[in-house]
């Protein structure tokens, strides 16, 4: 009860859900690439264990906070850098992501068989579930150690990822069908994709690239985009009218 009489808890609270949806943005993006590849109904459903997965998985590790922060601790030595569980965990996503993403652009780019495609509707959605999994721990992990780092008290923590990953799952619908109806935004995430990669390896090897700066492009480059979608619709209306 005192949780909530306190200003400071309030203020504690406001600003760990701010910071954990702007950390759960990469994982609406990663979703909404993803699921773009299986059918409407499975990519909803998709979604929905992808998001649930990230809560459940999230209050999992603030349970065991004694544990997660054991993983900080160095456990091996590569070229006089002390690696962490964490620093592994995070290198191992960031390459996930490098890989996945890049795979898929060059699918993107080079075209798909039909035939290939229908060769694998039929495991698609299991391979999907697959790597949210894999991602939504790699993603958990790091939001969670950066609430632990800002916050003291269990039950802020929990709310603050549980509204978190709310406002997630009711932006990932719109961000998912917009990549699905615009195919040059699904380049332009698959771009993003590799960069957050990046960033999870260099943050693993102890090279912290500031997550503003990656922001910040994601945002200018959304910019330039959404001018092309505007400029390329118009263009469409002035020949229709014509």
């Amino acid at each position: 009860m005192h949780l909530l009489m306190s200003p400071e808890a309030w203020a504690a609270l406001l600003t760990l859900t701010a910071l954990e949806i702007v950390l759960g943005i990469d994982n609406v993006i990663f979703l909404s690439v993803i699921v773009s590849r299986i059918p409407p109904a499975q990519a909803r459903r998709a979604r929905q264990i992808g998001l649930l997965l990230a809560l459940v998985f999230r209050i999992m590790l603030l349970s065991v906070l004694v544990w997660l922060i054991g993983l900080t601790q160095p456990v091996i030595t590569i070229a006089s850098v002390a690696l962490s569980w964490r620093d592994i965990i995070l290198i191992g996503g960031g390459l996930f992501l490098i890989a996945k993403a890049t795979h898929e652009i060059h699918a993107e780019v080079e075209g798909n068989d039909e035939e290939d495609e229908g060769k694998r509707a039929a495991n698609a959605f299991f391979w999907v579930i697959v790597q949210i999994i894999v991602i939504d721990l790699v993603f958990s992990l790091d939001s969670i150690i950066t609430a632990i780092g800002m916050a003291q008290d269990l039950p802020i923590m929990i709310a603050a990822v549980v509204i978190a990953c709310i406002v997630m799952y009711v932006s990932s619908g719109p961000v998912s069908a917009f990549v699905a109806e615009h195919p040059t935004t699904k380049m332009l995430a698959l771009a993003f994709l590799v960069l957050i990669g990046v960033a999870l390896v260099a943050d693993g090897f102890k090279f912290h690239i500031p997550r503003a700066y990656i922001y910040c492009a994601i945002t200018f480059s959304c910019a330039v985009e959404a001018f092309n979608i505007l400029a390329k619709r118009n263009r469409k209306k002035k020949s229709n009218a014509a």
